[in-house]
């Protein structure tokens, strides 16, 4: 395990995954009823955009640094405005100089009665994480796997909150890994809003995956279909070289404004970040059933 977010910190998926992390926390605050968060694979937390890996593949001048530089329109910045917020919040008086992981987004949002429980198996990011957050009463560290862990820790006490599933994507397999862990903590608390991050490289395991989740849940009336929507971003055209060029998420239950929030916002993402032709969105609130919106250009 030699991943390091570093390379990619406040990268276009980065920007998107965040973008929908915060607004799935503030729905969640709508309501007075504590609520846990759940990060399966959670890194450090905060980067270092002055860092040397940073520096070395600084994807974030690509990423967030253009969407602070752009002209937002107002629905945008709505859809934005608690992602920006906590990026404001770390750089103040400062140019961009920090990047917070989903750990931090959901540090600065959660309330003092809600909680956060990380996982992270890395023994140096794990510690890293536990440095950070220890005078942070509302969460908790765990150095272990985080698949392993989903199963046992859902329900949460709560039993109300938000899973994070971003594994670093180094195996082959990892798509089939995912699956594997999430069906059984689905199982046990299909009220939960989840979501999973996974890059569009492999185009046909991601469909298998998106699609197969999507039946999964539908059958036997375990989630209704309009409760499953995915949104990916790729900024050139996927079948170029190089670096990654589209991601996205699949979030289970999401919350009821998250659709038109991203209408608004996956159009102008991929105008603004696009890294060459072929760039596009695509936006499905019924998996499997044809795409809500899909644009390329």
């Amino acid at each position: 395990m030699n991943y390091r977010h570093a390379f990619h910190a406040g990268n276009f998926a980065d920007v998107l995954k965040h973008a929908v992390i915060a607004q799935c926390l503030e729905h969640l605050k709508k309501k007075d009823k504590p609520f846990r968060v759940i990060d399966t694979h959670a890194g450090i937390g905060l980067y270092d955009l002055t860092s040397d890996q940073a520096r070395r593949s600084p994807e974030f001048k690509d990423g967030i640094a253009r969407v602070l530089d752009a002209e937002r329109p107002d629905a945008v910045e709505a859809a934005l405005a608690p992602l920006l917020g906590v990026v404001a919040d770390l750089n103040r008086s400062r140019g961009l100089e920090a990047y917070p992981g989903s750990p931090e987004i959901a540090a600065r949002l959660a309330r003092p009665a809600d909680r956060i429980q990380l996982c992270e198996l890395h023994q140096e990011d794990a510690r890293t994480l536990d440095q950070r957050y220890a005078k942070d009463a509302k969460v908790k560290v765990e150095a272990r796997d985080g698949y392993k862990a989903l199963k046992a820790i859902v329900p949460p006490r709560e039993k109300r909150g938000l899973v994070l599933v971003d594994p670093p994507f180094e195996d082959r397999d990892e798509m089939a890994h995912m699956a594997e862990a999430i069906m059984p903590a689905l199982e046990k608390w299909l009220t939960g809003t989840f979501v999973f991050w996974r890059p569009l490289k492999d185009i046909w395991a991601a469909e298998r995956f998106d699609v197969g989740l999507a039946e999964w849940l539908i059958s036997e009336q375990r989630i209704e279909p309009e409760k499953i929507l995915r949104a990916d971003l790729w900024v050139r055209d996927l079948s170029t070289e190089g670096k990654l060029a589209g991601a996205g998420v699949v979030i289970v239950n999401p919350p009821y404004t998250l659709e038109a929030q991203l209408l608004a916002l996956l159009p102008w993402l991929a105008e603004t970040l696009a890294q060459g032709e072929g760039a596009g969105w695509r936006l499905d609130g019924a998996i499997g059933e044809g795409s809500l919106m899909v644009d390329e250009f």
